[in-house]
Formats: structure tokens, C-alpha cells, sequence
């Protein structure tokens, strides 16, 4: 395809940075919208959430990396005003998942839950850097990985209730 030819269905560079980005956060935010809407508890709405999100980061690997370089820029220009928009709705649901786990008692009372809401999105979003789609990992083995990472550690079972113990244990 010749780069001409994309300015007959485009008018200009902004209309195809337009078209990426809300395609590919309608996709995100019909996906979250499921999550949102199914009633699971905080932890398994994280969960979801997380799941959801490699999934898109599959779907639209270079959508995501145009976001994240460019979307506090282009998100000052009115055309672009749904940016911010999608970005205070993605920190309520996340926040809010969070908040209500916290209060339940599926998570820590002492965690910092904005602290810990950038380090998911962060940790989750980076991805999009190093992932390949038709890599060795489908997107749900990616983030099955990356939750028990997140929710369980990385030390062994074993060794974490040893060391709970011992520290119980201490005079």
C-alpha cells in the first residue's frame, strides 16, 4: 500500500491516531464493561480485569504503545478529550475493585490502594513493550503468570509460611 493511499479514507494523521486509539479503547472498555457487570468479587474482578487487559494488549499491541506515548498530549486537544474521559473511568473501576477488596477483607487493610493501582497498571501496560502476539505465552497464560506473581509472590508456598512463622515466632 502506497502512504498516499491512506489519506483517501483518512483526512489527516490526527483522524488515524483517532480511529487506533477509540477502536481499540471501545474494545477495552466492552470487555471491562463484562467484568464490571458480572458481580464477581474484588479479587476475582482483578483478576478479570488483568486477564482483560493482556487480552487487548494482544489485540492491539501498537494502539497500546501509542497510548502510552502519546495520549497525555493528544488528550489536550478536544478531539482527543474522550482520553481523559476513558482514563478517570479505567482508575474508578480499578480503584474501586480495589477499595471494595479491601473493605471486605479479600485484601490487606494496610494497602495503599492508589499505590497499588499504579503498580497493576503499570506493571500491566509495560507489557505491550516486550509482548509478542503468537509468542510461546497466549495472553491468559501471560497474566495467569503475572497475577500469581502479584497475588500469591514468587517465593515457593512453603517457604513464605515458614518464614510467617518464624517471624510470628520472635520474641
Amino acid at each position: 500500500m502506497l502512504a498516499g493511499s491512506l489519506y483517501y479514507h483518512f483526512d489527516s494523521k490526527e483522524s488515524m491516531v483517532d480511529e487506533i486509539l477509540s477502536t481499540f479503547l471501545n474494545e477495552l472498555w466492552a470487555g471491562y464493561d463484562a467484568v464490571l457487570g458480572a458481580g464477581l468479587g474484588p479479587r476475582e474482578t482483578v483478576e478479570a480485569l488483568v486477564t482483560e487487559s493482556f487480552r487487548e494488549i494482544d489485540r492491539h499491541r501498537a494502539a497500546v504503545a501509542i497510548y502510552q506515548k502519546e495520549s497525555q498530549h493528544l488528550s489536550t486537544q478536544p478531539r482527543f478529550r474522550y482520553l481523559t474521559e476513558s482514563r478517570g473511568r479505567f482508575e474508578r473501576a480499578w480503584l474501586g475493585a480495589l477499595e471494595r477488596g479491601v473493605a471486605e477483607g479479600v485484601f490487606r487493610a494496610d494497602l495503599d490502594i492508589r499505590l497499588a493501582y499504579r503498580f497493576l497498571r503499570d506493571t500491566v501496560w509495560v507489557a505491550a513493550s516486550w509482548y509478542r502476539p503468537g509468542g510461546r505465552h497466549s495472553p491468559e497464560e501471560i497474566a495467569r503468570q503475572y497475577l500469581s506473581m502479584v497475588l500469591d509472590g514468587i517465593t515457593p508456598r512453603d517457604d513464605r509460611r515458614d518464614r510467617t512463622q518464624r517471624e510470628t515466632q520472635r520474641p
